[in-house]
């Protein structure tokens, strides 16, 4: 969210100055004409941060979400926005929130609207966030776009926590199979060459792979993490130009597997917060833009921006986004068909929950999947090691039976 410096004319004639903040100079000067004002200079100034110390950094979503809760609450009990704020800050456990909630409340007092002083703060109150509440301001719903605000909030975080549910058993087998990996490659493996050594014994071709593995890891053990170091900082450098991050993302949504998960998540996101921008009156084309910056992938993110053009142009939403190859028939059709009915928020709460249900068998398919085949590569892996080890021991007992030692 940007700051713009402007200067405009009203309906009377009269010249008026002042600033605004919004995603875009379009978006601002769309806000200014809706409130009756005509452009004549607008020019992007820097944004004002918050006026006390250690208020960078994120919020967590669920202290926004009860925040949201609680804030809903009382507007809609009937107490002033200052009085809510008051309570609010002394009942949130994140002192970084309370005092952000500070702030805010200093500067509503000192005259600025809510979403205003909201959109000082990034970390805790995101694009969509401020975008709903100044819609909220505008229509006089504050309470009801709270609720939808924190409905949102907890559907966003109920499929993140089921995400992050799913990765938690493969990631602590992976980092355990590392752990013992190393090791033994380190540590184990040096002691049975020396032993293998002095015994002179003729090993085996998988052991002498495995005990020259052992060895040039050891030697060279800087080489893999150089390599890994430099291939991390060379995708992170790659994935910063325009040109290599659509490549990159285009390429992560064709991924076996994770593609097709990544896919469905992105849709099911892009649906609910559409919808829920369009139910909290935000106007079209400000929530596209939205939507389009908080997607996460730069092939979506060039798919809605096309559509959010077609939009301003005065076409149709459906059309635009089924060229993008991202969004599959169905939702096309879905919302094509909200567009002939005049419920586009509708279909698109429908097609959000048939994807996050869609989201939910595709992480229990991946977890099935994901299970078995660690165990059948640990078990591959512990066997190789096992079967090298052993066969020179079991050389060695057969040799001392036969007398040749």
């Amino acid at each position: 969210m940007a700051n713009y410096s402007y200067v405009a004319h009203d309906r009377t004639g009269a010249s008026t100055q002042g600033s605004i903040e919004a995603p875009s100079p379009q978006q601002a000067q769309d806000l200014l004409r809706e409130r009756g004002l005509a452009v004549s200079q607008l020019t992007a100034s820097p944004a004002r941060v918050g006026r006390a110390r250690g208020l960078g950094g994120r919020v967590k979503l669920r202290e926004i979400m009860v925040f949201s809760r609680q804030f809903a609450a009382m507007i809609n009990a009937g107490m002033n926005l200052m009085k809510c704020l008051d309570i609010l800050r002394g009942q949130v456990r994140d002192p970084r929130l309370g005092r952000i909630i500070g702030q805010i409340q200093a500067d509503v007092q000192e005259g600025q609207t809510l979403s205003q002083a909201m959109a000082k703060y990034p970390g805790a109150f995101s694009d969509l966030y401020v975008s709903m509440i100044r819609a909220a301001e505008a229509g006089g719903v504050l309470d009801q776009v709270l609720n939808r605000l924190a409905a949102y909030l907890e559907k966003d975080m109920e499929t993140r926590t089921k995400v992050i549910s799913a990765m938690v058993y493969p990631s602590i087998v992976l980092s355990f199979s590392f752990l013992m990996t190393g090791i033994l490659v380190f540590f184990i493996l040096p002691k049975f060459r020396v032993i293998f050594s002095e015994l002179n014994v003729d090993l085996p071709i998988a052991t002498k792979l495995l005990l020259n593995a052992s060895s040039y890891a050891v030697k060279y053990f800087y080489v893999p993490i150089a390599a890994v170091v430099g291939s991390v900082i060379g995708y992170k450098a790659y994935a910063r130009t325009p040109s290599g991050r659509l490549q990159l993302d285009s390429l992560k949504l064709k991924v076996p597997l994770f593609g097709e998960l990544l896919r469905k998540l992105s849709i099911a996101r892009f649906a609910r917060t559409l919808a829920t921008l369009m139910k909290s009156g935000v106007r079209t084309q400000v929530g596209l833009e939205i939507v389009a910056s908080t997607s996460g992938n730069a092939v979506i993110e060039r798919t809605v921006l096309a559509a959010k053009d077609h939009v301003m142009k005065g076409d149709r939403l459906s059309a635009p986004l089924g060229e993008g190859g991202v969004f599959p028939d169905m939702v096309v059709q879905m919302i094509a068909v909200g567009e002939e009915t005049g419920h586009v928020d509708e279909m698109l709460l429908k097609v959000a929950d048939f994807y996050e249900t869609e989201v939910d068998a595709a992480i229990k398919a991946l977890t099935s999947i994901i299970e078995p085949l660690l165990i059948v590569v640990l078990g591959v892996l512990v066997g190789f090691v096992a079967v090298s080890v052993i066969s020179p021991i079991y050389d060695l007992v057969g040799q001392a039976g036969a007398g040749k030692f």
